[in-house]
């Protein structure tokens, strides 16, 4: 999508995502290896009964989705960074997500014209429409003009 097409109130969803035992395992070895996310006979014993996705991994499927959905073909090309990240309940084996972000705000920087900012609410949820991850960022769209955009 286009900047001029996010708009605030634009709701996008994305999705499902189907998240895979694996890919948990897989994610978790490599940069968040806690034994909840890495052990799942252990973590049939914790606080969560079984085996659950890092919070991070849950961003970054959020982030697949947003990219499909949203940035890919976009002028968009960096983010500043995000306000706050929830992470309401935990994602499981076998979920399937779907996201909902919702545009904020849009607006023109006053000392960069060609510099577009959008603040957006990214909330995703799984088959039974539990919240597992709110979180709102701010993404940079370059709209000056260009004839090298992908």
């Amino acid at each position: 999508m286009k900047f001029a097409e996010l708009q605030p109130g634009r709701v996008v969803e994305a999705g499902p995502y189907r998240v895979e035992r694996d890919e948990i395992l897989r994610f978790a070895e490599a940069y968040d290896p806690q034994w909840f996310h890495v052990d799942a006979e252990a973590a049939g014993h914790g606080p969560f009964g079984g085996l659950i996705a890092s919070g991070w991994h849950t961003c970054a499927i959020a982030m697949r989705l947003a990219v499909d959905a949203v940035l890919a073909g976009s002028e968009s090309f960096a983010s500043p960074g995000v306000a706050y990240i929830k992470w309401p309940h935990p994602v499981r084996p076998g979920d399937s997500l779907v996201l909902r972000a919702e545009v904020l705000e849009t607006r023109l920087s006053k000392s960069q014209p060609d510099l577009g900012i959008m603040r957006w609410r990214w909330r995703l949820f799984n088959q039974h429409g539990d919240e597992v991850l709110e979180s709102e960022a701010t993404s940079l769209f370059d709209l000056s003009p260009r004839l090298d955009r992908a």
